[in-house]
């Protein structure tokens, strides 16, 4: 078995963990914000400005020549933008659909919210993970710097995103959502080993994904009432930009 497909199996199971067990990650509990929710931010929102966004302009040019071989929006030079853009705005209208149809939350205990809205989060989040699980698979960097940037990027993202489902939806996350989103990366994993797509939806794909990766990176961070580490933060970001630009 080769070192890459070691690595890979072994960032697959850190996804598949993070949503399994966050539970006992007890030490991101509590406010102000823990420590190592805002690190993790900040590593998130490093790899989305130094890595994903430059990535992005390399797919707007495969993007872009299909566009223009078919017809499609073929004099706007922004196609790969305005995919993420949708991606943004998708993942945005979801929470928005949360905030407002779960209504006043109970404040002992934290309550839970509405099974509507549970079952919206649950569906955007696992489409959201069974995109990064096929992502795992077909990448424009295929080294294993890329692979292991990606990877750890994206099991953070995972810390950051199950810890603000669990907080939301308590014991229903606990018992239902932590399984099927720790299952759709995997499915998302199959379905790379299974298929190929086109450069053109593959460079789509991606764009949509870069667009949800920012919306649930600073909605997480941004709230006040969630009082958010902001040295911590700038910690992540800065560490993880640094080592970044450094292995570039």
């Amino acid at each position: 078995m080769s070192p890459l497909l070691l690595i890979t199996l072994a960032i697959m199971a850190a996804f598949v963990s993070v949503h399994i067990f966050g539970a006992r990650l007890t030490i991101l509990s509590g406010t102000p914000r823990s420590v190592w929710l805002s690190g993790a931010g900040g590593v998130s929102v490093a790899y989305v400005f130094i890595h994903l966004l430059p990535e992005l302009a390399e797919h707007q040019e495969t993007i872009g020549a299909g566009a223009r071989a078919n017809g499609i929006l073929g004099a706007v030079e922004s196609h790969a933008y305005l995919i993420a853009l949708l991606g943004l705005g998708v993942f945005y209208g979801v929470e928005r659909f949360a905030q407002t149809r779960a209504g006043p939350r109970k404040t002992e205990g934290g309550g839970e919210a509405p099974a509507a809205v549970f079952w919206t989060h649950l569906a955007a989040f696992a489409a959201y993970n069974v995109l990064i699980g096929y992502l795992l698979v077909h990448r424009e960097e295929t080294d294993l710097r890329g692979l292991v940037i990606y990877g750890v990027a994206m099991s953070l993202h995972f810390v950051v995103n199950d810890f603000a489902l669990r907080e939301q939806h308590g014991h229903t996350y606990h018992r239902i959502g932590r399984w099927l989103l720790a299952a759709a990366p995997v499915a998302g994993f199959a379905f790379g080993l299974a298929t190929e797509v086109s450069p053109l939806l593959l460079s789509a794909l991606f764009a949509f994904l870069a667009g949800g990766i920012i919306l649930n990176v600073l909605k997480e961070e941004l709230p006040a009432e969630r009082k958010s580490r902001f040295s911590a933060f700038v910690a992540g970001a800065g560490f993880y930009g640094a080592l970044l630009l450094l292995t570039a």
